[in-house]
Parts: structure tokens; C-alpha cells; sequence
């Protein structure tokens, strides 16, 4: 079903409440990595706000500004010096805010993607362009019966634990506290390996026009927690260390590499995005503020995948995390400068997985005032065939999103050793 798109109501640049002092912020190599993704879009739907429109949008606006102060280079823009290096220019430039008339829709509207897709703001930008367009915008919707509030940010300026960081502050001080409960860390440490040692060659068209999607299938798997620890208890001992996350990830990759109809000898890829932030030395503080994630990948034949088992799968996943420290960090950084690369999640190839987001993160911490969210939503932004999500469920467990060709979707809903350890699905995108 489609949507007419919604009225917008009124846009403003929201400023810091605060002159920041911090200047210049140079991007890190996690950072560069990130220029040709999609701004990340998250947000959260609440019950109908108590308060009338003009009381909520005051405190919205006012929980933004006090928060941009916190977290100066949201407020800012991207600059290339003339040695050719990239910066946040934390210039107070401001952060859009959009009041968007949802009255047309409902709650359960929100099960449709085109649905929404009208609830969040810059869709299809790259975080290249944040050259000359703003790195965060916020947007507030006010559905017939419920209030929708999703924030886009450049994903060359944050990760998603830096995303939840923001997001979390911005509730907090909107509600009224006077101050944040964990203040973020700018620092750009020299000797973590992580900054460029040389400008940055920019490859033509990198800001261009948006690629030519395939068309894709998305669903949302809920897995409750007692599935979670059935799984876990099949995979794991006290020797392995295997967690629930890596079981579940374990029985994510024969689903679909069974749906995938792959040839036996076919190389599989299973890529999981790592917090590097306490696996460098010396440690980042955990809540530095910017782009500290890699990604760990683990192959193994289609014939492998299939034949040796779900813990086989689950173990080589936690081999692969386990032993990616101070060292693979570094090398990783190595590579990458001498040989810069673009990736983005639209284009994957046809056996290739990527995990990102975690179900630890605080999505449902959120509370502006008149009490926590009652779901999640994501927009569009870096979704193609293999892309996929963590989030946490509302009461607990796992919720996944997995993004796949329509034909490898269908081979997954009916794959019977997946399926039996699903506890709800829905269809999110056709």
C-alpha cells in the first residue's frame, strides 16, 4: 500500500545553546570508511504526547539545542583542509528540525515500509555530502494516535554506539534533566592508529547520484528470550564461549546460505560489526564519540556452512570475534589507507552477510518525557541484499532484520531448523 507523502508543518535549523570551542575535528579511518553510506535513520514511536503540539515541539526544540551543546560536531559540517584531509567543522551551523503532520496515519500504519519511509528525514544522503548539507536532522511526526521522532546522522561522524549516545541525551534533556548522564569523548588519540597518516584520495562520483537498487525483501524475525537460551544451550559450553548472539548469528548464516542455493565450493562471507573501542591499545574511552567499528569477517565454503553443523558455524563466528584485537585493528587501518575503499550495503554480492547494530543498544531508553517507546523503526538507509540488523526486543530477546534477494527471502521462511527457533515474523518491505 502506498502513502501519500506528509504535510511538512515547519523546518528550522536548530543551533547548540552553547558557542562550542572545539573547532576542527579530523575523521578518523572508521570515519573516512563510512563517506559513501547512507545517513543512519533510526527512530522511535511513542504514545500520543499529553502535552499540545506547541508545548511539544518547544521542548523538543529545547532538549536539541541544550543537546547539540554536548555534541558540537552534530551542529557542524564537513570540510576538506588543502592538504586534502577531512574535518567536522564544529561551526554551530545547526541541526535540521522538521514538524511533520502524520494525522493520516496510525500506529499500525508503521508495518508499512512506504508508511515509514515518510517519517525520517534525508533519505538517500551520503555522508559525503554533509560537505554541504547539515549532519543531523530530527524530524517529529504526530500520527492520528501516537508521535513518531526519528534522527538521521551522518554515519561518517558516528557509529551506532555514538547514534544511541546522542539519542539517549537528547530524551534526557528534553525531559527536563539538567544534565546528561554520560558525557562523550572527542578525543583523537595519534596513537590508537586510527587517523589518516595521509590525505585522502576521494574517487570521482563518490557524492553522486545514488546507485540502482535491486529489488530486495525485508522481514523482521523476533526471537524471545527462552528461544535465545534453547539456542544457546545447543552450541555453547563453558569451553567454547560461545554467546547467544554468535548462536543466533550462527543460525542467521546456514539459513541463508541454504536459501541461497549456493554451489558447494562457493566461498561464504559473515561480516560482524566489532566495538573496537576497548580492543585497541591504548583503550578508547566507551563513550568516545565517533566511528570506532570494523568489521570482522569469517568464510567458509557454502559445502562447510552446511554439512559441519550450527555450532561449527557459531564457533568460527566466536573464533573470529575472540581474536580480533589490538593487532587486526591496526592492520585492518594499514590496509585500508594503503588501498582506500568504499563499501556501501546495497551491493553486497550474492554470498556475502553483514550483521550490523546490536541488540545491547539502548533503543528503548528514550523517554522525552511521557514514557519510553513503544517500538523502533528504521528507514531505508543502507539496505540491499546480505544487510542486516540486531535490535533488541521491546520485552526482551532479539529482534533481527534481514534484508535478502525475494527468492532467498522465501527459501529462509520456510528453512525448517531457522524457523522452528522463530517466535513472530513480519513483513516489512515486499
Amino acid at each position: 500500500m502506498e502513502f501519500e507523502p506528509l504535510p511538512v508543518l515547519s523546518t528550522i535549523m536548530v543551533c547548540p545553546d552553547q558557542k562550542s570551542t572545539m573547532g576542527e575535528l579530523k575523521l578518523s579511518v572508521c570515519d573516512l570508511t563510512f563517506l559513501a553510506f547512507n545517513y543512519i535513520q533510526k527512530g522511535n514511536l511513542f504514545e500520543k504526547s499529553p502535552l499540545g503540539t506547541q508545548d511539544l515541539l518547544l521542548r523538543l526544540k529545547s532538549g536539541l539545542s541544550r543537546a547539540l551543546a554536548h555534541f558540537p560536531p552534530l551542529a557542524g559540517r564537513l570540510i576538506t583542509d588543502d592538504r586534502g584531509f577531512i574535518h567536522v567543522d564544529c561551526n554551530d551551523a545547526g541541526a535540521q528540525f522538521i514538524h511533520a503532520d502524520g494525522s493520516s496515519l496510525c500506529a499500525k500504519d508503521l508495518t508499512s515500509p512506504s508508511a515509514v519511509r515518510l517519517c525520517f528525514p534525508m533519505d538517500g544522503t551520503i555522508g559525503y555530502q554533509g560537505h554541504f548539507k547539515q549532519l543531523l536532522a530530527v524530524q517529529v511526526t504526530e500520527l492520528a494516535d501516537s508521535v513518531f521522532i526519528a534522527c538521521a546522522v551522518n554515519h561518517a561522524v558516528v557509529d551506532g554506539t555514538s547514534y544511541w549516545h546522542f539519542f539517549n541525551s537528547f530524551a534526557q534533556l528534553s525531559r527536563g534533566e539538567i544534565e546528561i548522564s554520560r558525557a562523550p569523548d572527542f578525543c583523537r588519540q595519534e596513537s590508537s592508529g586510527l587517523m589518516p597518516p595521509v590525505p585522502l584520495n576521494l574517487p570521482p562520483g563518490l557524492g553522486g547520484p545514488p546507485m540502482t537498487l535491486l529489488p530486495f525483501s525485508e522481514r523482521n524475525f523476533k526471537f524471545s528470550k527462552e528461544s535465545i537460551l534453547k539456542l544457546k544451550s545447543t552450541v555453547s559450553d563453558r569451553a567454547n564461549g560461545i554467546s547467544s548472539f554468535q548462536a543466533l548469528c550462527g543460525l542467521l548464516w546456514r539459513g541463508i546460505t541454504r536459501a541461497r542455493n549456493l554451489p558447494p565450493t562457493e566461498i561464504t562471507t559473515f561480516g560482524l560489526a566489532v566495538n573496537i573501542r576497548h580492543r585497541i591499545k591504548p583503550k578508547l574511552n566507551p563513550h568516545y564519540f565517533g566511528n570506532a567499528i570494523q568489521l570482522s569477517l569469517t568464510f567458509a565454503s557454502a559445502e562447510e556452512v552446511l554439512n559441519n553443523g550450527l555450532r561449527w558455524c557459531a564457533s568460527q563466528l566466536n573464533k573470529s570475534v575472540a581474536g580480533y584485537g589490538d593487532e587486526e585493528v591496526r592492520k585492518g587501518v594499514r590496509e585500508w589507507v594503503r588501498e582506500p575503499q568504499f563499501p556501501n550495503l546495497r551491493d553486497l554480492g550474492k554470498a556475502t552477510v553483514v550483521m550490523g547494530s546490536s541488540p545491547l543498544f539502548p533503543m528503548y531508553e528514550n523517554d522525552f518525557g511521557w514514557g519510553k517507546p513503544i517500538a523502533v523503526k528504521t528507514g531505508t538507509a543502507n539496505k540491499g541484499d546480505g544487510a542486516m540488523s540486531a535490535l533488541p526486543g521491546r520485552d526482551g530477546g532479539i529482534e533481527l532484520e534481514v534484508i535478502l534477494a525475494p527468492e532467498a527471502m522465501a527459501g529462509l521462511v520456510s528453512d525448517p531448523e531457522f524457523m522452528m527457533h522463530v517466535c513472530t515474523t513480519s513483513v516489512v518491505t515486499c
